[in-house]
């Protein structure tokens, strides 16, 4: 029965600070028996002041919480999923990118977040992720000791054809890594999970930033892990019940997903449905 590592994490502004948090959790998540660790969307760097933010970021080659994760992946003999960083393209713009990193320190697979979060919330609140960050427009599955595994970011989880897409990719696991914002946690985070779960029939794993952060922003925490059945095997708590930034394990039952999807073949009854 595999075991996967959740880090729940509140970056901040210091790119050396968050891949020495990220490193000790690859040590702790290796010595608590995990195959492979998930990091949050955006876990080298979380800076809503762009000015500030841009003199912190680098391209793949450059930037030092991937190369020292990698560094600590091959150290351990360990997977890494790295939820996110922000990373410089050659055409200017940045990517909002995950990394899955293999046991010998090696990328064998990228995933630009396809979803720009630009949206006004009824709090004042007010983001615009188009105006620094190129969108992605490729589906990114590889495998790992956890199986198949698809890739997500954040408010990917909002639309379900990346979801239909990853379940007829028949994966076992999908990550989906956030920095999800307080009003729309409560409001959507546990739905939104549980039922991208259950319509892929797949794991949900959904490592997440969560506190107060240097650049005074809050985000919701309360990272999970969901069942193809959509029930809840770890939630480490958020800004509404006490949790903080930390560690947690969850096994993750291969003959589960053969279960849910005897009982419910719901990715062999698909129909494609044709817009009108």
């Amino acid at each position: 029965m595999p075991r996967a590592a959740l880090l729940q994490m509140t970056t901040g502004i210091d790119p050396q600070a968050n891949a020495a948090a990220i490193v000790g959790a690859v040590e702790q998540a290796r010595e608590g028996g995990a195959a492979m660790l998930f990091t949050p969307e955006m876990s080298g760097l979380l800076d809503r002041k762009r000015e500030r933010g841009s003199q912190s970021i680098r391209t793949e080659g450059e930037d030092v919480v991937l190369a020292s994760v990698r560094g600590a992946a091959r150290r351990e003999g360990l997977w890494v999923h790295l939820g996110s960083l922000a990373i410089a393209r050659e055409d200017g713009k940045w990517a909002n990118r995950a990394f899955v990193i293999d046991d010998q320190g090696e990328i064998v697979a990228r995933y630009d977040k396809m979803h720009m979060f630009d949206v006004d919330l009824a709090t004042g609140e007010s983001w615009r992720e188009s105006n620094a960050y190129a969108a992605g427009d490729e589906v990114v599955t590889v495998d790992t000791p956890l199986g198949r595994l698809g890739l997500a970011i954040c408010y990917d989880v909002r639309f379900p054809a990346l979801f239909e897409a990853l379940g007829r990719a028949r994966c076992d696991v999908i990550a989906v890594p956030a920095a999800f914002t307080v009003p729309t946690g409560k409001a959507h985070w546990h739905l939104l999970q549980r039922a991208r779960a259950v319509e892929a029939s797949a794991y949900v794993l959904s490592a997440a930033q969560v506190g107060r952060h240097e650049d005074g922003r809050e985000t919701y925490g309360h990272s999970l892990a969901i069942d193809p059945w959509g029930d809840v095997l770890l939630d480490m708590g958020g800004a509404d019940d006490g949790g903080q930034a930390g560690l947690g394990f969850v096994d993750l039952p291969t003959e589960r997903l053969a279960e849910v999807r005897a009982q419910l073949p719901s990715l062999v009854n698909r129909r494609h449905i044709a817009a009108p």
